[in-house]
């Protein structure tokens, strides 16, 4: 045999001695394909709950805060703030190893410049009143004019229709009118319509009331919001005689650039791509430490936590830092809006955290499947999955939650319109305590779960770091989870509908200035 000869029989024996072994080796291993996934996920679960802390996320929190106060006193998108904010969270991420993109966009930047309303006539007394973002300016020093209520139909709703608005009744006046039925937008532009001069819609639930008329081209008069019980003793006074009021609401408007902050790991296959996201920006009112800080910094702690155990992730996973979520949730829908169909398909699931630390919190979880059957719907196919999956890690804790409606008022929106599985959690914003939560949660009954919402005590001191380490664990266990492990998605949920206050509207985020009444 010469040594071609050779070479070739050694060839073939090899084959022979490999081939069964290929052949055997799945029957061999006679283990479930998914036990590895499962495995390694639980692993790095754990992992990344246990090093991933409140205390030290809270080291990013300081940093917002020194850039807010060197920054006029604020983070909001378009301003110097946000993108020392911006820059801070792209160079972490860059010296961890991520591959992290800005995303940039136009939008229209606004700052109120004054807010401020007052009973004249017949009993002078202060309102607080919130500009509505995208409002037309009154004069500098206001206008006075008399008052008129717009009446509430039999289905609850007022302003929503032209024949709402009597002939005449409206003209010159400040229109008074209830919140619910249609947005904010279609109130006031049937307002201006009729004559009024401006318009003050109170809220329909107990606390503060913000909101947005969707963009600039929608507003026709000088618009504000405010409480239900200033709204109500307003009508009351009505219905006594006159009331006079005067009114400055004064807001800058401008078209300014922003970015996104996007990272993903650079390993993890593509087609099976978990998104984490988080709004990055404030109001112009204040620092916004725990009103959007405290979701951005939980997610970049743990995105640096994940970046430090070196594990190699099955599934891609990305995160977003949006911007201009206070204008209108625009960052993200500005990425959603540039996804290609494969981007989209892609994306397997998006989890939301926005004020996760609020000083008189709730643990609240949004309600995927609709089970509390409260507000809006159900999300699309996996919601109700991501639920359970949150759910569960907080009931193995013996950490208390309940349901917070599905309404899509926060950067989940544009993913739920596209159809990707959504869900997070939230502390809660303006919105009451009940006394049935402050029971389960701890905390005072009556009072908002963040009294410095939208406002300028928005600031470090008003963190609650119980809930901030528990809603980091949250992010933890799921971004561990994920990385390895999508299986559950397809798993059944059981919805068992909870009660007392769960789903009561409690923890509704009202925030991110909502377009819808």
């Amino acid at each position: 045999m010469n040594a071609t000869q050779r070479r070739a029989a050694a060839v073939l024996a090899a084959a022979a001695l490999a081939t069964p072994l290929v052949l055997a080796s799945p029957a061999t291993a006679g283990q479930d394909p998914t036990a590895a996934p499962a495995r390694d996920a639980a692993k790095l679960a754990k992992k990344l709950v246990r090093e991933t802390s409140a205390q030290d996320a809270y080291k990013h929190l300081q940093k917002f805060q020194a850039i807010a106060d060197s920054a006029g006193g604020h983070r909001a998108a378009g301003s110097l703030g946000h993108d020392a904010s911006a820059a801070y969270v792209y160079t972490q991420l860059k010296k961890a190893g991520y591959d992290v993109r800005y995303q940039k966009f136009d939008f229209e930047y606004t700052e109120t410049l004054a807010e401020k309303a007052s009973v004249v006539s017949p009993a002078p007394r202060t309102l607080a009143v919130k500009a509505m973002t995208y409002t037309k300016s009154t004069p500098v020093g206001g206008i006075t004019a008399a008052l008129a209520a717009v009446p509430v139909d039999a289905d609850g709703t007022t302003g929503c229709e032209p024949g709402d608005f009597a002939s005449g009744t409206f003209t010159g006046k400040i229109a008074l009118i209830k919140r619910g039925g249609c947005t904010f937008a279609v109130k006031q532009q049937n307002a201006a319509a009729a004559g009024a001069a401006a318009a003050v819609i109170y809220n329909n639930t107990a606390g503060a009331l913000s909101g947005t008329l969707g963009d600039a081209a929608s507003g026709k008069i000088p618009t504000g919001g405010l409480t239900q019980a200033e709204g109500e003793q307003l009508a009351a006074d009505l219905a006594a005689g006159p009331v006079s009021l005067s009114l400055e609401i004064r807001q800058l408007q401008q078209i300014r650039s922003t970015n996104n902050v996007i990272a993903e790991t650079r390993g993890g296959n593509a087609a099976n791509t978990v998104m984490l996201g988080s709004h990055l920006d404030s109001v112009t009112a204040g620092p916004g430490i725990n009103d959007n800080g405290s979701g951005s910094a939980g997610l970049l702690q743990t995105a640096l936590e994940l970046a430090k155990s070196k594990d190699k992730v099955r599934n891609k996973v990305r995160f977003a830092w949006w911007s201009a979520e206070e204008n209108g949730l625009l960052g993200s829908e500005h990425y959603v809006k540039n996804l290609s169909s494969l981007d989209k398909n892609e994306i397997k699931l998006y989890l939301n955290f926005d004020m996760i630390a609020s000083p008189n919190y709730g643990l609240f979880v949004y309600d995927g499947d609709d089970s509390d059957a409260t507000g809006a719907g159900a999300g699309p196919a996996g919601s109700a999955q991501l639920e359970r999956d949150i759910t569960d890690f907080m009931d193995k804790r013996g950490v208390p939650h309940e349901g917070t409606d599905f309404t899509g008022r926060s950067d989940y929106g544009p993913f739920i319109e596209v159809g990707i599985p959504s869900g997070g959690t939230f502390t809660g914003a303006e919105g009451i305590k009940t006394a049935g939560q402050a029971a389960k949660f701890g905390g005072t009954a009556g009072v908002a779960y963040d009294v410095n919402y939208h406002a300028k005590g928005d600031d470090l001191k008003n963190i609650n770091m119980t809930a901030f380490d528990v809603n980091i664990d949250v992010i933890a266990n799921a971004v561990g989870t994920y990385a390895h492990d999508i299986s559950s998605l397809r798993k059944p949920v059981v919805s068992v509908p909870t009660t007392g206050d769960a789903g009561s509207g409690g923890g509704l985020h009202a925030d991110h200035d909502e377009v819808t009444s």
